[in-house]
């Protein structure tokens, strides 16, 4: 609902709640409104309707001041033929065509299109090229991999269904005297956000394949969703030689595609991060303050039970709760 509406939907309101009162005094005064205003949206409203009181707050454009039709149509396919170019460039390369518009020009014309943003312009580029079947030139791929670069520099990926993309990464929980190190070996499933953990007491390769058999292959196996990637940081314990790696190896065998976030930027696999700060302040800080733990099982039982709660109620931006994965054939 855009701002327009809104104000319509307000003043109409007014209105009702008058004649539902049969007092306009109540109604203005529960709504802030004068009489005076009451009144003159009665009368715009029973000459012309909702449109009527569009026009009381809308100012209208001044048309004759406008450009001319065949520049602003020039501007827009501009726009997504060079999407990562900003007002002030798009002005000078029109010039070049004979067309003068000044980088004002430009920017009123993307508002009006809503092309104002290069995210904006990107989206109207693959959606043209989508529907036309347009064979993209190299400034328009250069764009779109900068776009995708930009993403994954901030921590957004691509995903399309359970088990396109999971991601893998190995948090510190803590040194626990009577118990020693803990880490934890936390998978999500990058699409319906469903998570799961182990806790363990050394950070190596094969605690991280032994998540992945012990966990995470179990809960895809009991939908019938095979896992096709795996996003991991560069730690030692994702990353080796195959042949004596078993983290390595253990992909090789399952064949599922591994991925590397960029180096030194460990927020590429900011879905993961975002899970530890969650569980550090929800479960962790809350759990040590409760009880001591003897054991790393001990302290397992009680994490599960808490991923129960974070999967199945805890409000999150999954697609789709762990209860409602669908099975392979609906992918």
């Amino acid at each position: 609902m855009n701002t327009e509406t809104k104000l319509i939907k307000n003043k109409l309101g007014l209105l009702n709640l008058a004649e539902e009162l049969g007092n306009v005094s109540r109604a203005c005064k529960y709504l802030g409104y004068s009489r005076d205003t009451f009144y003159r949206y009665k009368d715009l409203f029973e000459t012309g309707g909702e449109l009527g009181l569009q026009e009381i707050s809308r100012r209208k454009p001044i048309v004759k001041n406008r450009i001319e039709l065949q520049i602003e149509q020039r501007v827009v396919s501009f726009a997504t033929e060079n999407p990562a170019f900003g007002q002030v460039r798009v002005s000078n390369e029109l010039k070049k065509e004979g067309i003068f518009i000044s980088p004002a020009g430009v920017r009123c014309v993307w508002l009006r299109n809503d092309l104002e943003t290069f995210k904006k312009r990107l989206k109207a580029l693959e959606a043209k090229a989508a529907q036309e079947g347009l064979v993209l030139t190299e400034a328009q791929v250069v764009a779109l991999e900068k776009a995708k670069e930009e993403k994954v520099s901030k921590g957004e990926i691509e995903t399309y269904h359970p088990g396109y993309l999971g991601a893998q990464d190995t948090y510190y929980v803590g040194n626990i005297k009577g118990v020693g190190r803990i880490y934890q070996q936390t998978f999500i499933d990058t699409y319906a956000k469903v998570a799961t953990v182990k806790l363990y007491d050394r950070k190596v390769a094969l605690v991280a394949a032994d998540m992945l058999n012990d966990r995470v292959i179990p809960m895809y196996d009991q939908y019938g969703i095979p896992l096709m990637r795996i996003l991991t940081d560069r730690g030692t314990e994702y990353c080796g030689a195959r042949e004596h790696h078993e983290y390595q190896l253990y992909l090789a065998i399952e064949d599922i595609d591994h991925t590397k976030t960029k180096a030194k930027s460990p927020q590429t696999n900011g879905i993961c991060e975002r899970f530890h700060r969650t569980m550090q302040e929800e479960f962790y800080a809350t759990a040590f303050r409760k009880k001591i733990y003897k054991s790393v099982e001990e302290l397992q039982t009680d994490a599960d039970i808490w991923l129960q709660y974070y999967n199945n109620e805890r409000t999150h931006s999954g697609r789709v709760s762990v209860s409602a994965m669908p099975s392979c054939e609906h992918i």
